[in-house]
């Protein structure tokens, strides 16, 4: 069920004109759903204000993800998370272990993408690419679509989302229409949340925790984030104990300190935290303390991914939140 504040956007951007729409904004607000929910509107044989149908044989194709009409421009890890076919030789190439999924929008799906461009509708209602996310273009890639976006053939629109704007080539963004993502007020988030399965009472904890972005909360739920558990962790940490996130891995620990340490810089400045409860934070150390962490982390971010020791990964980064911590004014 697409959320009330997707389905509002929907029907205000299908009633414009244009040829190519820029969804962007921060992670969580729905700019794949949203996406893909445009471009099945375009392709749908019996559309509406509010959006496509559901029913008719173009939804369907839709939903199979087979339709003939619609090109998908993404990462062949993120195709194959959200359950897109890859390309016959892509596939290939992986099932034998040539190589891995991609993480960027490989060339030849672009090159695919062009030709898919010049063919004819195949049925009657025009083409749709959709691109997502598309900060993951390269170099290559992104000027191979900024030229199609230049020279549009006729039939062609395009949807492209993004978390990451200010990393797509400017001429890019100056040939689409740009559509910021609306942020819903939390007891809408916290309804959507209630009807997608978060408990009542985590679910308005769990979309403080992603920062008030409502997917990013369904998604820490389904990654079996405990309520009780975001809440208690922070003064566990000082005391030593380390059991609430015993079981995060990297990245996951890496994400939850610098919200921790966000929250904490922002009560030192006199600000409210945002991703916990004020009651929820230890009482923490010197703020010079805290910015060298800060920086710690943001250094950490760049190499999370890469297949390092876990064990000794999580070690260094409890030990220095430890010390940040502990630190004393």
């Amino acid at each position: 069920m697409k959320a009330p504040w997707i389905r509002s956007q929907v029907r205000s951007l299908l009633a414009q004109r244009g040829h190519a729409w820029l969804l962007h904004g921060p992670s969580g607000l729905g700019q794949y759903e949203m996406g893909l929910a445009l471009v099945q509107a375009w392709l749908c044989d019996r559309p509406t204000a509010d959006g496509a149908c559901g029913e008719c044989g173009s939804c369907h194709q839709v939903d199979v993800r087979a339709h003939t009409d619609l090109a998908v421009l993404m990462p062949e890890t993120v195709m194959l998370e959200l359950g897109w076919p890859l390309g016959e030789k892509a596939q290939a190439d992986i099932d034998d272990k040539k190589r891995k999924p991609s993480r960027e929008i490989r060339v030849d799906a672009m090159r695919d993408m062009l030709e898919f461009a010049q063919r004819t509708s195949g049925r009657g209602r025009g083409k749709a690419v959709l691109v997502y996310p598309a900060e993951r273009m390269n170099h290559v890639t992104a000027n191979t679509l900024l030229k199609t976006l230049e020279e549009p053939p006729g039939d062609v629109r395009f949807v492209l989302a993004t978390q990451a704007s200010h990393q797509l080539l400017p001429t890019i963004r100056s040939r689409c229409l740009a559509h910021p993502m609306a942020w819903p007020q939390a007891d809408e988030a916290t309804a959507w949340l209630v009807e997608e399965g978060v408990p009542a009472p985590a679910a308005a904890v769990l979309l403080r925790a992603a920062g008030g972005r409502p997917e990013d909360a369904l998604r820490l739920h389904q990654a079996g984030l405990d309520a009780r558990t975001w809440s208690q962790w922070p003064k566990a940490l000082v005391r030593g104990d380390t059991a609430g996130f015993g079981q995060w891995g990297p990245a996951q620990l890496l994400e939850s300190f610098q919200k921790l340490c966000h929250d904490l810089v922002a009560v030192h400045s006199g600000a409210a935290p945002r991703f916990f409860e004020a009651g929820d934070l230890p009482v923490a150390g010197s703020l010079p303390a805290l910015t060298a962490w800060w920086r710690s982390l943001s250094e950490a971010a760049k190499t999370v991914e890469h297949p390092f020791n876990a064990g000794l990964q999580l070690e260094s980064l409890v030990g220095q939140a430890r010390t940040a911590l502990n630190s004393h004014s």
